[in-house]
């Protein structure tokens, strides 16, 4: 690692380590002991410091609270048996963080000082990296307005914040999702390739009413026509259709997830046939009634690679086959595995030591 960050470091005086119970870790509800703060002011970016984790106290006419200038990311560190930390695929994330900066009118954040400030915070919490197949520490960085200024423009000052949090598992079973034909998670020409706040403060409502039909998630749908697959409420999904991996094509209302990259670059390593482009629903629920779709899942950093055991489609179910038995995304997965927890060579260079 390139070490060129001048960080101010201020250690807690107590530190919430031993008391942690590394077997039960919900997810995002345990923070490590510190956390990374910066500044942007003036033009640039400034005040790099890590700070024990804890309450922050800001003005309520902060901008950020009134035009959601909010955007954030999600990754993942990983313990190899040697006690070695990595992070996965950082400069990936550092370059979504800038497209939704870029799309929110927020300052751009050099890549650089985007992964020299995760791995300074891993390197000082790294006791908090909780070990197993499944388990990681999950990273949330993210940035927001910050001028006490009422008035719809963009602020001209800026705060950039980075969380871990140990975790275990983000599902623990199959998902039975439902195809959403009423509510839209975004729309063309808006920012739903962002991490932007607004789009999932969204999405709540909608998933509520799913949760209390009984489904895990919903599969997004287009926006103007509801006819076209766009991705789940918390991660990208795939499908296996005859064969072919197939997957909605990104686009301004679909998120370029990397775990959606990492998979298909290993199915296309494996010269497997990879189809990324516009699904309709009528495909998908026509590759279900014949039996032509014999997996679907979800991709994303916090899910991993979930399998989907039925999707919905206006009450009706479908059931997709089982998926202990899905041959593709289990491979993906245990490969995937192998490759984060340094179990076999990282030929495709993810993995960023600490």
């Amino acid at each position: 690692m390139t070490d060129t960050l001048d960080i101010k470091i201020t250690q807690t005086s107590a530190s919430r380590l031993q008391e942690t119970d590394f077997a039960d870790l919900p997810f995002g509800k345990v923070f490590t002991d510190h956390m990374f703060v910066a500044d942007y002011e003036d033009g640039e970016w400034k005040n790099f410091q890590i700070v024990p984790y804890g309450d922050m106290s800001f003005s309520p006419a902060m901008s950020v609270l009134h035009y959601g200038q909010a955007f954030f990311e999600g990754l993942k560190v990983y313990k190899h048996a040697d006690g070695k930390a990595v992070i996965f695929r950082p400069y990936k994330n550092a370059d979504r963080f800038n497209k939704s900066a870029a799309r929110l009118c927020a300052p751009e954040l050099p890549r650089d000082i985007f992964v020299q400030s995760i791995a300074a915070l891993v390197d000082i919490d790294r006791g908090w990296i909780p070990e197993g197949n499944g388990n990681s520490l999950y990273i949330r960085p993210f940035m927001f307005s910050t001028d006490p200024y009422l008035g719809v423009q963009p602020s001209k000052s800026y705060k950039f914040i980075v969380l871990a949090c140990p975790v275990g598992a983000y599902y623990s079973k199959p998902l039975n999702v439902k195809i959403e034909t009423k509510f839209s998670r975004s729309a063309e020409g808006g920012f739903g390739f962002a991490k932007a706040a607004g789009n999932y403060a969204g999405s709540l409502l909608p998933a509520l009413e799913a949760m209390k039909e009984g489904y895990d998630q919903l599969i997004w749908t287009d926006g103007k026509d509801h006819a076209y697959i766009e991705e789940l409420g918390t991660a990208n999904v795939v499908f296996v259709i005859d064969g072919k991996i197939v997957t909605p094509s990104t686009r301004d209302t679909i998120l370029e997830g990397i775990t959606r990259d990492t998979l298909l670059t290993l199915a296309r390593h494996w010269d497997l046939p990879v189809e990324e482009r516009r699904v309709s629903v009528e495909e998908v629920i026509a590759a279900l009634k014949e039996g032509r779709m014999t997996e679907a899942f979800g991709v994303g950093t916090a899910a991993t690679i979930t399998p989907i055991a039925a999707i919905s489609l206006d009450g009706e179910r479908f059931e997709l086959p089982d998926p202990a038995n899905a041959e593709f995304s289990k491979k993906a997965l245990k490969t995937l595995d192998e490759i984060r927890y340094g179990i076999t060579p990282d030929t495709f260079e993810w993995n960023y030591i600490v």
